[in-house]
This record gives C-alpha cells, structure tokens and sequence, in this order.
C-alpha cells in the first residue's frame, strides 16, 4: 500500500481541485452496517429496496419508521472513524475540496467536514411531503413511539418521512450540486464505495482522474489512476501521515 498512498499523494498536491465520494464502506468502520455485507444483523433478515420505499410508506408505514429510527440511533451512538477525521483535515488544509457522500449518517460533519453533498438525504431531520418543512428526526421518533402518530404529521396535516431518498423517489438537489462538482473537479477520490448504485456511480465518469479506496474491486477500477484494496481508515491515516511531511 506504501507506494500507491504516495501516488495518492502526489495526485492530490498536484490536483487544482479533488472532490471525494463515499460510500457505505468509510461508516463500517465506525459499525454501521451496509446494506451488501453479510453477517450484519439488521440487513440479513430486511430487504433495504423494500422497506426504504415509497411503497412501504404507503401501505405499511411502521414498518419503515421503526427501521429508520433503529438506523438514525446506530448512527448516532457511532463515532467518525480515522478516515472521517484525515478527510476534515484535508478539507480544512484545502487539499479536498468538496465531500460527496451516498451515506445518511452525518458523521462526516461530525468530523469537522463542511459543506458536505448528502446525495441520499440525511436522517438528522425529518420532511413534510405536502409543505416541506423539515422537523429533527427525534420529534418524528416522539410522534410515533410516544403518540402511536403513524405516520406522523406536519402541523399543515401533511406526512412527515425521514428526509432520505427512499426507493422510489427521485433524489435531491444535493445530486445536481455533486454533479457539478464532479465535473469542475480534475480529481476524485472515491472511498468505500462499490459503485453499483445508480446514479451515483456515473459521477465518477465525470472526471477525468480516478482514485479508488475500496476492499473489493468496482467496475471503475481498470479506469482509476490508483487503487486500494485495503480499510479506509488505514489508508486515509497513512495518506495523512504522507501528506503531513511534504506539507
């Protein structure tokens, strides 16, 4: 890994602007399960596309709240990971620019990053579908396990849902932003992600210069100018080790 963390090296102080995008893989690290692995409890026994669905909202609403408030509270008993915390040091040194993100977790802003593009939502709040007002997630979680208000409802009579994309449901303004970004950028570093879904795996096409951080292989890998199968964390504290002595 020792001569590709210095390739990574050299490409982002060489960069005019590095965007990075994660995945599900920088937040295992911090115990969050992704929806692919096997062995992680929640996933082995719920199918994500069905109960994260316009559909489950719909015809059976408990069961996609109660799954929601279950993801929001592992997320917030987590702590950022070392990859977290290197990529707020790079932003905040100027070497990364902007920070995509297919995660709906917000440790990436509880590392210090800023500005951060939640392309799949965030589940720190919670929204109207009629007004689009937006109340923090654990006055939804009040509603439904204190009040049985399922679903719950904005004060304009509207139904409030966890403020992520769910299946279903076309994604945010987030996602215009991001493909702007890719498309300014002349290097992206993508990390923990296995690029299959879409749209977010075309956002790597929009740039010209390719890192993978990744433990298994992605269908971009043959088009990066540098790969890493190894751990997020470890990379990203070796990077920063790297960067620390030519900085």
């Amino acid at each position: 890994m020792e001569v590709q963390v210095k390739q990574l090296t050299d490409l982002i102080l060489s960069s005019r602007y590095c965007v990075v995008l994660t995945g599900a893989g920088i937040s295992t690290e911090s115990g969050i399960p992704d929806f692919r692995s096997t062995g992680t409890g929640l996933w082995e026994t719920v199918d994500p596309m069905e109960a994260l669905s316009t559909r489950t909202l719909a015809r059976n609403p408990e069961v996609l709240y109660n799954l929601c408030f279950k993801m929001y509270e592992a997320g917030e008993a987590a702590e950022p990971n070392p990859a977290h915390i290197v990529l707020a040091k790079l932003q905040e040194k100027g070497l990364v620019k902007t920070i995509i993100t297919q995660n709906i977790d917000n440790l990436h802003q509880r590392a210090g990053s800023t500005g951060v593009l939640e392309i799949h939502g965030s589940l720190q709040l919670g929204v109207c579908r009629r007004c689009g007002s937006k109340e923090p997630m654990a006055k939804l979680i009040k509603k439904v396990r204190e009040e049985s208000q399922i679903p719950p409802l904005c004060q304009c009579g509207g139904t409030l849902k966890p403020d992520i994309t769910l299946f279903g449901e076309s994604l945010p303004q987030d996602f215009v932003l991001a493909q702007h970004e890719a498309s300014g950028a002349d290097l992206m570093i993508v990390i923990g992600s296995s690029l299959v879904v879409s749209p977010a795996n075309y956002l790597p096409n929009l740039c010209p210069n390719l890192v993978i951080i990744n433990k298994g292989s992605t269908h971009c890998d043959s088009a990066a100018k540098v790969v890493i199968h190894e751990k997020a964390g470890a990379t990203m504290e070796a990077l920063w080790q790297e960067i620390e002595k030519r900085v």
